[in-house]
């Protein structure tokens, strides 16, 4: 999204009904609300796993190894130590989820806090905080993640830790671009000429207008993010086995391709389904907040 367009969505949070609006273009769009479904589905899915998954996730038989989809009691297969691939793919759900949207979660209000800070007060702290966060924003999210990951080691919580310190960055990048397009608008003006403090006035008047459109920016980062933590997984630097994790259920049957492509495949395919709803939702978002769309 462009700054122009951020600088349109964020004036427009003062207009009367303008929130109102916003769920209502959003309720209009069909494949926004497609993608809705589909990520709630999945969140369902990772919640009520162990209802709904019919065997258990870690338990296997090598006889019954790399059986094909449909087999009778294993409708999408079995993996290469004979664990049932439906539930593995339900409880692969949880990990999934989880190394994608926390560490975007975190990232949102920690990104938000420090650009909105540098947006705010400008001069010499803008300088300060944002040429640090420019040291970060200048490697590639994927090379910055392994290399993060590698240095602290395999694990979930070094690969949350990777994925946040990731996507700060951008998140602030774009804060503080808001941020600074709300600062000029009159009424923060006038509230500043007023004698209201500086935690006055961001919390009042700019908090309300910044914080739609950099929730929108965030949510289509947790595409982007499902798909490193996968990647992390797949190289090793992510999720441990035996637990059930997507990327990492994507390495275990990288030698079965060639035997059962259509079960080896399936993981990626929960991959791709999950992250491109994210994508979607973040631009039905973006299209039911831009006022000139």
């Amino acid at each position: 999204m462009s700054s122009a367009s951020f600088e349109t969505i964020a004036t427009a949070g003062t207009l009367p009904g303008y929130w109102s609006g916003v769920l209502r273009r959003l309720g209009r769009d069909p494949v926004a609300m497609f993608a809705l479904l589909v990520i709630l589905a999945m969140v369902l899915m990772a919640v009520f796993a162990p209802l709904i998954a019919p065997a258990d996730p870690y338990r296997g038989q090598m006889l019954r190894r790399l059986r094909p989809i449909g087999t009778p009691g294993f409708p999408l297969g079995t993996d290469e130590l004979g664990r049932d691939m439906l539930t593995r793919l339900i409880y692969g759900a949880r990990l999934s989820l989880l190394m994608g949207v926390t560490p975007v979660f975190i990232a949102f209000f920690v990104g938000s806090a420090i650009g909105i800070t540098a947006g705010y007060l400008g001069g010499k702290v803008n300088t300060v905080l944002m040429r640090t966060v420019d040291v970060f924003f200048a490697f590639p999210s994927v090379l910055l993640a392994i290399a993060l990951s590698g240095a602290l080691g395999a694990g979930i919580f070094n690969g949350l830790l990777s994925l946040t310190i990731v996507f700060i960055p951008p998140i602030a990048r774009i804060a503080e671009s808001v941020t600074t397009a709300v600062r000029k608008i009159e009424y923060v003006e006038a509230a500043r000429a007023s004698g209201a403090s500086a935690l006055t006035i961001v919390r009042v008047h700019v908090l309300g207008n910044v914080i739609g459109p950099i929730f929108v920016y965030a949510t289509g980062l947790i595409s982007v993010s499902l798909i490193l933590a996968s990647g992390l997984s797949f190289l090793g630097l992510g999720v441990k086995p035996p637990e059930p994790e997507w990327g990492l259920m994507l390495n275990t049957l990288r030698n079965a391709i060639y035997v059962q492509p259509w079960v080896a495949a399936l993981p990626g395919a929960m991959i791709f389904i999950t992250s491109i709803s994210f994508n979607l939702l973040s631009d039905g978002l973006r299209s039911a907040m831009d006022l000139k769309s």
